[in-house]
């Protein structure tokens, strides 16, 4: 099928492999969307709009962070995939896993907007996908936690072997049930990885109609690309 190609992108790792394994597949991903809080701020992930502009730029893609109002999600989703289909895009990837109503509310959608859904990941063990991440060379940190799963020492923690290791019991190690989001730092195909600081730790109580819980959210602050062994030295 032609078409451009875009991808659902909240800078985590489940879309960055995702987006690896559509290009080992000659499918070149054109457009990354992101949907964002109000303000500006990438949805569960809280990342600021500068630091994932500065990611999706090393992807050599081109970022559209849509802006959702309160309460209206779903309407905004729905928008920008048929805005995205009267631009020449046919079809949209998605990092999900194995959430099959999840899958089911995309794939309607995508059909209402006459995208083709891929997923590239859809079905694998999620213990097969965490090693993977690691394996390949992605490097990511978390940037919230769900404080029902995990305490805050987590938040900011590299998603390695280590971290893996002390999981708690019952924990996904892809966190797909919501317990930890995740940013990348550096993967292959980026053009070059980034370097950043931690800011400041900030708790969030969530509202109904959400379950109860405080998210726990680790600001990323950038401080610049890293040169990639043989680049020339600043």
């Amino acid at each position: 099928m032609r078409g451009r190609i875009a991808i659902a992108w909240s800078g985590g790792k489940d879309c960055c492999l995702a987006w690896l394994r559509l290009r080992e597949r000659g499918i070149a991903v054109e457009t990354f969307v992101t949907m964002c809080d109000p303000d500006g701020a990438s949805k569960a992930h809280g990342l600021p709009a500068g630091l994932l502009a500065a990611q999706v730029a090393a992807f050599g893609a081109r970022w559209l962070p849509v802006r959702v109002p309160p309460g209206e999600y779903a309407a905004s989703f729905e928008a920008t995939l048929r805005t995205l289909r009267s631009t020449g895009h046919t079809r949209m990837a998605f990092g999900d896993i194995d959430l099959q109503a999840h899958r089911d509310w995309i794939e309607a959608a995508c059909g209402r907007a006459g995208l083709q859904p891929l997923f590239p990941l859809w079905g694998e063990a999620r213990e097969a996908l965490a090693a993977e991440v690691i394996a390949r060379g992605i490097r990511a940190r978390l940037v919230a936690i769900d404080t029902r799963w995990l305490d805050a020492s987590f938040a900011g923690a590299h998603y390695d072997a280590e971290l893996l290791a002390r999981l708690p019991a019952g924990v996904c190690p892809c966190g797909e049930e919501g317990e930890f989001h995740t940013f990348v730092l550096d993967a292959p195909g980026m053009t070059e990885g980034l370097s950043v600081r931690s800011g400041v730790r900030r708790e969030v109580a969530s509202s109904p109609p959400f379950a109860p819980t405080v998210h726990v959210f680790q600001e990323l602050v950038l401080q610049g690309p890293v040169p990639r062994a043989g680049d020339p030295a600043p």
